[in-house]
Order: structure tokens, then sequence, then C-alpha cells
């Protein structure tokens, strides 16, 4: 929909051996569920991101969930080339290899105190934690009034971050209590800059609040002169990504169809 993005697949299509090309993995890669321990990749992404990887710079995924959740979810294994950055960056997975570091003593102290948190709040039954080990997830999808819980639990969950030193983060029906000054854009903008070389156009695909800081990557990079495209993978419930992208594809389908149609161009 804009010059700058026809640009931007315009340098990937010339150059694809400089390219990078980066993706989110629930609601882009996979369809959002009402348990995350449900979720599972559309089933045309692995085969899209294995005809990719070998034709591209570098292929990585940045998702909050950790990278080895993400691999399994994904039936990323057998992708050779694919790096994927876990919990914004903190994890990363590459050749088989998982590399973590130990989780600040915040997220303990939250674990611990979060039950009674959420009890004193009068949250709903519904309401359930997602542990990730490096974060935590408060999710009210599964509530009567998803919007209603959330708004709820807002200003509570943000002052449990200031006492425990974490930061909170907005999702779709999610608060997240997460380690701070970490974000996609900050994971995407240290991998380009660890391959130590000009990209020849970047790409970075979401569909959630957290992935605007990558798309603010994605624009600074732009300001650089590397060009670059930032894709929405659509939904109804979130449409900040869809304001500021230069293409809009249909949810993760969308998205497993531009990855074929990208690896057919190449």
């Amino acid at each position: 929909m804009t010059a700058a993005g026809t640009d931007g697949l315009d340098a990937i299509r010339k150059n694809p051996a400089g390219a990078v090309l980066g993706l989110d993995f629930d609601g882009t890669l996979a369809p959002i569920v009402d348990d995350p321990a449900s979720a599972r990749a559309h089933p045309g992404a692995a085969p899209a991101l294995a005809r990719l990887a070998p034709r591209v710079g570098a292929l990585v995924i940045v998702t909050g969930r950790p990278a080895a959740v993400a691999v399994e979810y994904g039936g990323f294994a057998g992708v050779d080339g694919l790096v994927v950055l876990g919990q914004y960056g903190l994890e990363r997975w590459e050749s088989g290899v998982l590399s973590e570091p130990e989780p600040p003593p915040g997220v303990a102290e939250a674990r611990a105190k979060l039950p009674d948190i959420l009890a004193a709040a009068k949250a709903p039954p519904e309401t359930f934690v997602e542990d990730k080990g490096q974060a935590l997830a408060v999710h009210t999808r599964r509530c009567a009034e998803p919007e209603v819980a959330l708004e709820r639990l807002r200003s509570i969950l943000a002052a449990l971050a200031e006492r425990t030193g974490l930061a909170l983060e907005p999702g779709r029906f999610v608060l997240e209590l997460r380690p701070p000054g970490i974000d996609k854009g900050m994971a995407l903008r240290t991998f380009v800059a660890e391959r130590g070389e000009r990209p020849s156009g970047v790409l970075f695909a979401g569909d959630d609040l957290g992935d605007l800081a990558a798309f603010d990557a994605v624009e600074s990079l732009r300001g650089d002169g590397v060009p670059g495209v930032l894709v929405c993978s659509g939904s109804t419930e979130v449409t900040a990504l869809a304001d500021r992208a230069d293409l809009v594809v249909d949810g993760p389908p969308g998205v497993v169809d531009l990855l074929e149609r990208l690896a057919d161009s190449l």
C-alpha cells in the first residue's frame, strides 16, 4: 500500500542474499487460541520458511515465547538456517542449540506474589497465568468480558511490576510482566547489527502491540537508507499495526501465502 514498502520488496528480490526477514510467532505464524499451550503454527509455515531460509541472508523469528517452545509449537526444528529469538531476544535458538540467561530475581518475586494479588483483585476465575520462565503473562481471553477483566488488572499489575523491577507490556487480552529494557525492536536491531554487514532490505511481520517496537526498528533502518517492509497479520482485535503497515494480510494464512509468493519470486 506504500511506496516505501514496494521499494523494500524490490530490494529484497534484487538481493535476497543480503536481506533479513523477521517474523513474530503468535498471531503471525500461528493462529491466536484461548490456551497458549495449544497454539501451533499454520501447517504451511514451516515449509514456507524452509523454502526461504536458503534464499535469503537471514531468517529470524522474534517472539515473546520461550525460544524452545516456539520451535516445538512451530515444527521448526528441521528448518536449516532459521534463528529463533525468544523472550524478546533474551533467548536464542540456532542450529538446535539454545542459549538462555538466568531470569532476573524480580520474576521469582512476582511469581510468588501474583496468585494472592489476583485473588485480592477478584480477577475472574477464567484469568490464567502463563509462566514463561523469564516473564509472566496474565491472560483474560477466556473471561466472559476479557477487556473489562484486563482493565481491572492493569493498574494492579503495573504496581506489581514497579515493586519487582519489571516492565508491564500489554497485548491481545494479556498483560505481561517481563524484565525492563528488552523488546522486539531491540532484538531485531541487535540481530541485524551482529551480522556485520548492511542489509539489502529488512522485512518484519507481526500482529500485536509488542510488534510495534520491531516496526520502529525497521523504520529506523529506513532512516539509515536500508529499504524495509512492514507487514501486519491483520485481525479485528488490534489495529495499531495495520495503521502503520506497508502491507496487511489476512492473519497467519495470509502471512504464509506471502512467504510462499516471496519464495516463488526468488
